[in-house]
């Protein structure tokens, strides 16, 4: 059999389904009596201890903005939590009557506190996690 190269073996796996590539990695486990999740335990293991602060920082980029109550204008901030999501006026007001229920998640910094100024002129209670 002709010795391939990386390439060729990688070119030949993007045309395998994920299944046919779920049962090679367990046929080569068993020939070379290795496991393959292994070494990435380790590796994200070490990252996580080696950049601890570094992942910290990362998560700061990303805010949840967090509706706590909807205040004595309830009509009102429904009116802004669907201005802000895509949500019909049966969910925003569920979201509004649920609080507190996070109303956006996963923005960026500017977003989340444009919203929290947004809801809290409303008349909102609103906390950026």
């Amino acid at each position: 059999m002709a010795k391939l190269s990386t390439d060729e073996l990688i070119e030949a796996f993007k045309e395998m389904s994920l299944i046919e590539l779920s049962e090679f990695v367990k046929q080569f486990e068993e020939v070379f009596d290795v496991t393959a999740a292994a070494p990435v335990a380790v590796a994200a293991a070490g990252g996580a201890a080696a950049g601890g602060e570094a992942a910290a920082e990362e998560e700061k980029d990303e805010f949840d903005v967090i509706l706590e109550s909807a205040g004595s204008a309830k009509i009102a901030v429904i009116k802004e939590v669907r201005a802000l999501t895509s949500l019909g006026l049966k969910e925003a007001k569920d979201l509004v009557d649920g609080a507190p229920k996070p109303v956006l998640e996963g923005v960026k910094k500017e977003d989340a506190e444009a919203a929290k100024e947004k809801l809290e002129a409303a008349g909102a209670t609103i906390t950026l996690k």
